[in-house]
């Protein structure tokens, strides 16, 4: 650790593979606590670079347990976090929209940090128990078309920067990582950053991953579409801003898709999306994120098509059928 401490007060930069090395010595209690903390500093203040940024994913994804769902064709919908919007459960609605259109989902999350409920929680208030069991997981996207990976069962490494990270108390590279570190790597992703500078990262990222991507970011710091402004998109065959209006939606106000002050507040409207008693603004919100997923899925229907089949999924009855079947399987 010493010698990748020089080099990075000498101004270098690490490779993916020195990273990726850093990563395994992590998890095998090579380092002291103080040049865990030394090494996220330095990687903070300077901003990571895409290649640190993959190596550490390679070695968490390494470390940790992975499940082979390779022969569905699935999606995840999840954005960095720590926004400090404290926006109801937005990206994991949508996630049951989507499955209710047709399409298959393996959602990976977590509890909340930094608002009042995450995926995890508002999952849990649904009844729900979390498992690392592949058939479970191949059940439930069979049957409810969607599975959760709930990030603490998988992602080993995570426990190991854990205390640095809390005894800092501020952000590092490892706040960006989790929407990278889905155990199943599914074949698209549509992730949510909070900045243009976030939004350029992941870009790269999956550039060099391979996968099929989209990247959004509201420009008013949201990490996800909130059509509280515009956004921009950007996918492996465009990069656009649109705005609400052409989605054939109307902007919103930001107090419009809080999540309340507790996680009961949350699940509140989580479960009022479903069953199509929200209002305008929060069902809106949970299609515009519905549709772009579904747009990645099938990039040559245009937007319209595929904020109407989002709207379906939650009209239908189907997208609420999805749940209710999620947490019967997963109970």
């Amino acid at each position: 650790m010493k010698r990748y401490l020089k080099r990075l007060i000498a101004g270098e930069t690490l490779s993916r593979q020195d990273t990726h090395n850093i990563m395994v010595g992590i998890t095998r209690e090579a380092y002291h606590p103080e040049q865990i903390a030394a090494l996220l500093m330095a990687l903070q203040a300077r901003g990571a670079t895409v290649d640190e940024m993959l190596g550490l994913r390679d070695g968490l994804l390494e470390t940790g347990k992975r499940i082979d769902l390779s022969d569905y064709d699935t999606i995840d919908i999840v954005g960095t976090g720590g926004d400090g919007k404290n926006t109801f459960n937005i990206s994991t609605c949508a996630c049951f929209v989507v499955a209710g259109a047709g399409y298959k989902v393996s959602k990976h999350g977590n509890g909340a940090s930094t608002s009042v409920s995450g995926a995890s929680n508002v999952l849990m208030g649904h009844g729900a128990k979390f498992t690392d069991d592949e058939a479970v997981l191949r059940r439930s996207l069979d049957e409810a078309g969607i599975c959760y990976l709930h990030a603490p069962l998988f992602a080993n490494g995570m426990k190991f920067v854990g205390p640095v990270r809390k005894a800092l108390g501020v952000p590092t590279c490892f706040n960006l990582l989790g929407p990278f570190i889905n155990p199943c790597s599914p074949k698209s992703s549509l992730h949510g950053t909070a900045t243009p500078t976030q939004l350029r990262l992941y870009t790269s990222m999956h550039q060099s991953i391979g996968d099929n991507y989209g990247v959004v970011t509201s420009y008013d710091g949201y990490d996800e579409i909130s059509l509280t402004s515009g956004f921009k998109l950007v996918t492996q065959h465009f990069e656009k801003v649109f705005t609400p209006i052409e989605m054939g939606l109307s902007y919103v106000k930001p107090t419009d898709i809080l999540g309340g002050s507790t996680a009961e507040d949350a699940k509140r409207i989580f479960d009022a999306v479903l069953e199509g008693k929200a209002s305008q603004a929060q069902t809106d919100v949970v299609v515009a994120n519905a549709a772009c997923a579904i747009s990645l899925m099938n990039p040559n229907l245009p937007m319209a098509d595929t904020v109407a089949m989002a709207r379906e999924s939650i009209q239908s009855g189907k997208a609420l059928r999805c749940l209710k079947k999620f947490v019967e399987i997963n109970s």
